[in-house]
């Protein structure tokens, strides 16, 4: 064991400056700064021309990639939205139209109902005054027999009055005329 801590030891002289203090960091280091500088400006190039030449052209192609996918969905998006606008405006036409005939039809059929019910109408108001002209007729036979009637029924009941109080008949004429003059005045 004692050999294997040697060993470790050994190692560690390395980076322990003599008396036993540790070597300064080895960037902050005189006498390697320009060999440090010199690598650094090589691996600064090799990575620049890495990343010029192989990822930032990948990296631009899938850029544009995008840009033209999105570019081609914008495109689609405009011409479908034109489309459905024509599409609206089809259909705004179409409803005013359909509107138009709609309201062409129901006028129509307003108009044929109308006349319709006029010419029901004026058949129904004929046949009214014909059963009116003849209801009449009937009423005026109906009271012209009813008046004959009356007459008799008057000249006889006036005979029976005068009879009555005088005792006597009196003559059938001029029963007959006192009745007539009455029912004039």
């Amino acid at each position: 064991m004692a050999e294997s801590h040697g060993n470790a030891q050994g190692t560690t002289a390395h980076t322990e400056a003599d008396g036993g203090h540790k070597a300064p960091f080895p960037p902050f280091q005189k006498d390697t700064f320009a060999s440090q500088l010199v690598s650094l400006t090589i691996t600064f190039v090799a990575l620049y021309m890495i990343s010029s030449r192989v990822a930032l052209p990948r990296v631009r192609q899938t850029i544009d990639d995008r840009q033209n996918t999105i570019e081609g969905d914008l495109a689609r998006a405009q011409k479908l939205k034109d489309e459905s606008d024509g599409a609206l405006k089809a259909y705004e036409t179409e409803l005013a139209a359909a509107r138009t005939r709609a309201q062409a039809i129901s006028n129509d059929t307003r108009e044929k109902l109308n006349a319709a019910a006029d010419a029901e109408r004026r058949a129904l108001e004929e046949r009214l005054s014909v059963k009116l002209a003849d209801a009449e007729k009937t009423i005026a036979s109906t009271r012209a027999a009813a008046m004959s009637n009356v007459r008799s029924i008057a000249s006889d009941a006036a005979t029976a009055i005068v009879q009555q109080l005088t005792g006597a008949t009196p003559d059938p004429k001029l029963v007959d005329g006192a009745v007539e003059a009455s029912m004039k005045g």
